[in-house]
């Protein structure tokens, strides 16, 4: 029999990870005010860790600003996107309430930004090793290989973290196609909105020609497609 949600075990990092889905299962249909406390402070610490190594090859005045910026977009994708996949759950065929939608989302980027945290001091010892982004010896080449090199990483834990999310979601709806249509439907809202807050929220590495600066003047345009495409087009002989 599954543990109730007022007896549920508590959520640990460790229970995430590992996917234990019964326990998450049995978390995400509770009211646990402390549970949220652990999820945020484990974005927190574990996405500005990782905002502060990518930022400081820039300056360590970048590696703050990037700190600080790095949980707040993701905080803000969790909030905007529980909103939206709150409404689109029941449309898809997984007759969930509201607050368990919400828990299930924040359960799979808060795994993300754990698996960022653990990522920070490889990031961090990739920018020790390489040139200062003000010194001459930087190339379009170093600089756009960082830059894919964060996207990589930001996508394989993005990629870990619905991994769960879709065992969840199996488990919730009670079979393999609901769970896929929720989960494709979930990840373009994430991929739609994160990517755009992320690009709202540059700097974050910093170019050398530019200031370091919280936001840039021009936040609103373009888009984060763009930017990706441009530095894979730079990398191409």
């Amino acid at each position: 029999m599954n543990p109730s949600p007022a007896n549920a075990t508590p959520l640990s990092l460790t229970s995430l990870l590992r996917g234990e889905t019964e326990t998450i299962a049995a978390w995400s249909a509770g009211r646990l005010a402390r549970q949220w406390a652990f999820h945020l402070a484990v974005i927190v610490v574990g996405a500005g860790a990782y905002g502060a190594a990518m930022g400081w090859w820039r300056s360590p005045e970048q590696a703050l600003y990037v700190a600080i910026k790095f949980p707040l977009i993701i905080l803000l994708t969790t909030l905007g996107n529980a909103l939206i996949n709150g409404m689109l759950a029941p449309l898809l065929g997984l007759n969930i309430p509201f607050r368990q939608s919400a828990n299930a989302v924040i359960m799979s980027f808060t795994i993300s930004a754990a698996i960022l945290g653990g990522f920070s001091p490889l990031v961090a010892f990739l920018v020790w090793n390489t040139p200062p982004l003000s010194s001459a010896a930087v190339t379009a080449l170093a600089y756009n290989s960082i830059l894919l090199t964060h996207v990589a990483a930001i996508a394989l834990a993005g990629t870990a973290g619905n991994m769960r999310l879709f065992q969840l979601l199996v488990r919730l709806g009670g079979n393999r196609p609901t769970a896929i249509r929720v989960q494709l439907a979930w990840l373009s809202g994430n991929l739609f909105l994160g990517s755009q807050l992320v690009w709202i929220g540059r700097p974050f590495i910093g170019a050398p020609t530019l200031p370091v600066e919280f936001l840039r003047p021009n936040a609103l345009a373009g888009n984060f497609y763009e930017a990706v495409l441009h530095s894979i087009q730079q990398l191409m002989p």
